[in-house]
């Protein structure tokens, strides 16, 4: 995911929490095959209006199950935490082949440990740098971790919706998704992804 940010995020302070529909999570689980514990953070995210646009949660689907399967990637199950039963972390960026080269700090090497190089964490797969702009407490237990689903789909969707617009039309949601990762191929996935959800829940 790209680093580039147009406002800081409120640190770890808590997004509002409102009770997504138990019925609905576990619908729309076995409709979608997106695990329940993913369902709820997407829905939670959209729900609480902490990314100030109007955002699906089936756009952070599709940007999760293209990041890390929602959290499985690998045979990892996601717990009822929302969290994997392994970390999530992305490949060395090392500028090997077309990968940048981003030397890693103290700070994100706790995170991922390499005190060489930076890699993307969590199954939204936020570079350290972004997610102290955006970290965000999506399930207002008083921590923003973004090894947590809750709290990486609450960040994800402020960060969505950074440039205040509405992702309502085509150009505006594919602008949004392109600035999560600067490639086109990852905004077609994702669209396919998103769109496979909507179609399944028809």
């Amino acid at each position: 995911m790209s680093a580039a940010g147009t406002e800081p995020a409120s640190g770890a302070d808590p997004a509002p929490a409102p009770t997504v529909d138990p019925t609905w999570v576990s619908r729309t689980s076995a409709a979608t095959g997106v695990p329940a514990p993913a369902v709820r953070a997407y829905g939670q995210a959209q729900l609480s209006g902490i990314a100030g646009c109007d955002l699906g949660w089936t756009t952070l689907a599709g940007i999760g199950w293209i990041e890390s399967q929602h959290g499985t990637l690998g045979g990892r199950t996601l717990g009822e935490d929302g969290r994997s039963s392994s970390p999530i972390l992305g490949p060395a960026l090392d500028g090997t082949g077309d990968v940048a080269a981003i030397r890693s700090t103290p700070a994100s090497a706790a995170w991922h440990g390499d005190r060489r190089w930076e890699h993307a964490i969590g199954p939204m797969q936020f570079l350290a740098s972004t997610w102290d702009r955006w970290a965000t407490d999506g399930d207002g237990d008083g921590s923003a971790d973004p090894l947590d689903l809750d709290d990486a789909a609450a960040a994800a969707a402020r960060y969505l919706c950074a440039s205040g617009t509405d992702l309502v039309t085509g150009p505006a949601w594919s602008a949004a998704v392109l600035s999560y990762n600067p490639s086109r191929e990852y905004v077609d996935s994702v669209r396919r992804a998103a769109q496979v959800y909507v179609d399944r829940l028809d």
